[in-house]
């Protein structure tokens, strides 16, 4: 019987991303922070619930790159230990968790409000709106580049759930903008819980798929990258494997699946061919470095596991 545990410099790289996400998550923490006490004052000196939304999404969004923040400062120097064979990679994703649970708690209270304002519309300072909700955009869209460019917003989970935060806060700030021009032009103030509707539906959205996504990972799915019987085929392709089972693939955290299985082969095959192979094919074909797969023969008795 063989087992083997195979890893190579993945990991070096992925400290080295988290550094760049840690510098892009960082400046797009303080512009954040910066337009949330600005929509916050002037949504309150305007009496306009879109601007108050908006601030609303930008508190979580505050509250989520800061815990972005910490999931990835948690990742870079809290090494594994003898509790904690995996180190704080998974705090990452329950940060992630946290952030869609956030977003969805906050539209449920938007639509609330909005639904009162439409019975009787405040009147809202259109002029100081308009000023507010386009600097707030041109923040916004400046927090998306910086993390588009320093951090990893295609396979980090949790820099994407910061991306797609701040994206529809730009999208907020284009609804507020949207609606301060039909009060001032037009005197439409039913606009304002109109627009701030529409911001509750688009944090739902995002907050909803990001919540979806990291509950995958925390119910150890297989990542929606691979796909599990085609993984087997590869391995059942192998010269000399009569059999694969006990075949299980998780995420550890964004960008770092792990995998674990049990090849049965004939008695007069080479394992440690065999074993060199399958390694080969999983990092290849799936891009899986870190695997652990136990070599038998039929003289082994296994009981196949019920899950």
């Amino acid at each position: 019987m063989h087992h083997h545990h195979g890893h190579d410099h993945s990991h070096h790289d992925h400290s080295n991303q988290n550094k760049q996400n840690r510098a892009g998550l960082m400046m797009a923490l303080i512009i954040t922070s910066a337009i949330l006490l600005l929509e916050l004052i002037g949504g309150w000196m305007t009496n306009s619930l879109a601007l108050l939304s908006d601030a609303g999404h930008m508190f979580s969004d505050a509250a989520s790159l800061l815990l972005s923040l910490i999931a990835v400062q948690l990742a870079l120097h809290a090494e594994a230990s003898q509790r904690k064979s995996y180190g704080y990679h998974r705090f990452e994703i329950i940060a992630a968790f946290i952030n869609g649970a956030a977003l969805l708690i906050v539209s449920l209270i938007i639509i609330k409000e909005a639904i009162e304002r439409f019975q009787m519309p405040p009147t809202v300072h259109s002029s100081g709106m308009l000023i507010i909700a386009v600097i707030g955009l041109l923040c916004n869209l400046l927090s998306a580049w910086i993390l588009t460019r320093k951090g990893d917003v295609k396979e980090n989970i949790n820099l994407r759930s910061a991306y797609l935060h701040v994206l529809s806060d730009a999208l907020g700030s284009i609804g507020a903008i949207v609606a301060a021009l039909l009060i001032r032009f037009f005197a439409w103030d039913w606009a304002d819980p109109l627009i701030s509707l529409v911001i509750a539906l688009l944090i739902i959205k995002s907050g909803w798929g990001v919540l979806q996504h990291s509950t995958h990972i925390l119910m150890e799915g297989t990542p929606e990258t691979i796909d599990t019987n085609e993984v087997k085929k590869v391995l059942q392709s192998i010269p000399g494997v009569v059999d694969v089972h006990d075949l299980h693939i998780w995420t550890i955290t964004s960008g770092l699946h792990s995998l674990s299985c049990h090849l049965l082969i004939g008695d007069e095959e080479c394992s440690q061919s065999i074993l060199k192979q399958a390694l080969e094919k999983m990092k290849s074909n799936f891009a899986l470095e870190h695997a652990t797969i136990q070599v038998e023969k039929n003289e082994v008795t296994h009981t196949k596991c019920q899950y």
